[in-house]
Formats: structure tokens, sequence, C-alpha cells
């Protein structure tokens, strides 16, 4: 029963991963919600459907797949302030390139901000949460569940620059993107409002992830 309960979780998630988005739905949908509606709403059904996977997978039969090593246990803590850096940042400014970007300061070509690190700063968020949870874990259940995301991630970030280039056209998107990259994170120049936002999200996951998931993240 575990294995079939993560099995319909991660198809559901798939499921609501793909028709929100996709035409005719997503117009139907922010014609009724509205954009900000739309984000607000497709967003809490993610996050709810992404904490049922969560816990679905941790549920499921343990089937080692990678090598039990210690210093894997550090990669969240590792990588998890950069990975909420770029989901913070990502929210705080408007992104014409991706999902996600409402925040109130406009996008500008010269100054694109965290752009200039990734057009996808929320997939890129994904790909680094993913991976790092991937090493912690490494038992079956949980490389299908982070490596699917961080699959979807890195072919989310490639599907979504070409269609954005169809749609605006060469000429602008070349002026538009001249500044931005695909994923460069040598570039990463955050604001302090940003870092300090980011750091109170860590500590918060670090805070809420024994009660919520049901183990601590901390490797000792």
């Amino acid at each position: 029963m575990a294995w079939l309960e993560f099995t319909a979780a991660l198809l559901l998630f798939l499921a609501s991963h793909v028709i929100p988005v996709r035409p005719p739905v997503r117009p139907w949908l922010v014609g009724r919600l509205g954009l900000r509606g739309y984000v607000f709403a497709y967003s809490l059904l993610s996050l709810a459907i992404l904490a049922w996977l969560v816990v679905a997978a941790a549920r499921a039969p343990y089937i080692g797949v990678l090598p039990s090593c210690g210093v894997f246990r550090w990669a969240p803590l590792l990588l998890m302030p950069l990975a909420c850096l770029l989901a913070v940042a990502g929210m705080m400014r408007q992104n014409p390139f991706s999902f996600g970007g409402l925040g109130l300061r406009a996008f500008d070509p010269a100054d694109p901000g965290i752009l200039a690190v990734s057009r996808h700063p929320l997939l890129a968020a994904m790909a680094l949460w993913a991976g790092a949870h991937l090493l912690a874990n490494g038992d079956l259940a949980h490389v299908i569940l982070f490596g699917l995301f961080a699959g979807f991630a890195g072919a989310g970030m490639a599907i979504i620059d070409k269609r954005k280039k169809r749609q605006m056209g060469q000429g602008e998107w070349t002026r538009l993107s001249r500044h931005t990259a695909r994923l460069n994170l040598l570039r990463l120049r955050p604001s302090a409002a940003e870092a300090g936002l980011a750091a109170a999200v860590f500590l918060a996951l670090l805070i809420l992830h024994a009660p919520v998931i049901g183990y601590s993240p901390l490797p000792w």
C-alpha cells in the first residue's frame, strides 16, 4: 500500500504541473482568478501535493540505491541556503522569462538582478533542493522523487527558454536577455534584503523540518 500511495501522489503531482499550465486550462483560470490569483492558487495546490508526495516517499519501504556516506548528509545544509536565496530573490522581482516572478520590482534589462544568475530562479532552486536531498537520502523512493524534480527543473529551463524566445521574437529576446543566463552561479550578487529574507526562510525550514517532515535535517 505504501508504494501505491507514493505512485498515486507522484502521478497527481505530475498531472498538476501539466494540466493547469497548458492551454486552454491556464487562460481559462487566469481569466477567472486573475494572474496573481492563479499563481497563488496554483502555488498552494502544488505545495499541498508536494507535501503529500514527500510524506508518501518517507512511508515507502526502504530500498538502498546510493551508498551510505556520512558526508552526503551535509548536502542540504550546504546547498539549501543557496536554494532559498534563489527562490526568495526570484519571487521579489518581475520576470518576463519564467514563472513565479510577481514581485514589486520591475524587470530592467540593464540590471536584471537575480535573473543575471538564472532566468529561472525557482527552477534553479528546485534543482538544488532536489540534488541535495537525493544525496542525503539515497533510497529508491527518494531517488525517484528527487531525481524527477532535478530532471524536471533542468528540462523546464530549456523548454521555457525555447517557448519564450518564440513568443517574444528573436530581436526582443536578444534585447531583454542579453545580461541574463540560464544558470550562472558565479554572477550571484544578492542584495541585503534578499540575503536576509533567504536566511530567515532557511532558518524556518530548519526549525519546521523535524515536526513537519518527521526527522531532523541536521547531519549529527
